[in-house]
């Protein structure tokens, strides 16, 4: 279930400095923080000692961060074994192959796929994003996930995808990062609203459902050092798929989503070691 990160993408060894800003040394960054948890490199010591501060709280973090890795890869596959030629990922994180468009263009090689984030880190590192085969098109777009007419106008200027076509839209493991008060559920609206029918939408959400002290003092941990962070219920989280119809088996804890046999680890997870909720639906 866990993945090989390209050990080229070592920061571990980069000086922290006090004008490193611009590369996001000088705080902890949540995508670089999720890379630790999956066995990467590409983080510094700010992330490394946040990271640990969440892991102390929760030691099930890294097994909730390789099933919600998981569930993407199954997730995407089978949107493209579905006829989904299109994708849109928002808030990519830092490249850990196979990525999405390694999986899809796997499945179908015409695939597109447009990536989006705004960490410095994540753009150093684009070119990984942009290896995909000839058949298909990858595009890195560096935008703030958090302004849809922005994001969506970028986008679409790159010439990649076709928004008269259907579009899979990708918001995993990054919904936790948007507070209420950024209106999140306005924010998955407007990109919603923007893809034509039969497009899709796949979504993975931390959940504070089965152990809520923890995650209090996860959400604490992030807000502490400079990331919004808020957990939701089963119920707030299928409440981003209003107005679409939910693929079966619906919102559902990560491995739960069409499980692969080929995910499972010598011991069975616990819904609440992975506490992530997931879900696709489709505009109709």
């Amino acid at each position: 279930m866990g993945e090989q990160p390209a050990p080229a993408r070592d920061l571990s060894a980069v000086p922290e400095r006090g004008d490193a800003a611009g590369l996001g040394q000088d705080k902890a960054h949540s995508a670089r923080m999720y890379d630790y948890y999956l066995g990467g490199k590409t983080n510094y010591a700010v992330d490394r000692e946040a990271a640990q501060a969440v892991i102390r709280v929760f030691p099930a973090v890294e097994t909730a961060a390789r099933a919600n890795r998981a569930y993407m890869h199954r997730a995407v596959r089978h949107l493209a074994e579905s006829g989904v030629r299109q994708f849109v990922d928002i808030g990519t994180g830092i490249p850990t192959s196979p990525n999405l468009h390694e999986v899809v263009q796997s499945v179908a090689p015409e695939c597109r796929v447009v990536y989006v984030d705004n960490d410095p880190i994540v753009l150093v590192y684009a070119d990984q994003l942009l290896d995909g085969t000839a058949e298909g098109r990858t595009a890195y777009v560096q935008a703030d996930a958090t302004r849809p007419a922005e994001v969506l106008a970028a986008v679409e200027a790159e010439g990649v995808i076709d928004f008269d076509r259907p579009v899979a839209l990708s918001l995993h493991a990054l919904l936790h990062f948007v507070p209420d008060d950024l209106a999140p559920y306005d924010l998955v609206r407007a990109y919603v609203e923007r893809l034509p029918r039969g497009s899709c939408l796949s979504l993975s959400h931390c959940t504070g459902d089965f152990e809520p002290e923890a995650w209090q003092a996860i959400t604490d941990a992030y807000v502490r050092r400079g990331t919004p962070a808020q957990v939701r219920s089963r119920a707030e989280v299928e409440r981003f798929f209003a107005g679409l119809e939910l693929i079966e088996p619906g919102v559902v804890v990560a491995h739960h989503w069409r499980p692969d046999p080929e995910d499972d680890g010598p011991t069975p997870l616990r819904d609440a070691h992975v506490a992530v909720y997931t879900g696709v639906a489709r505009k109709a």
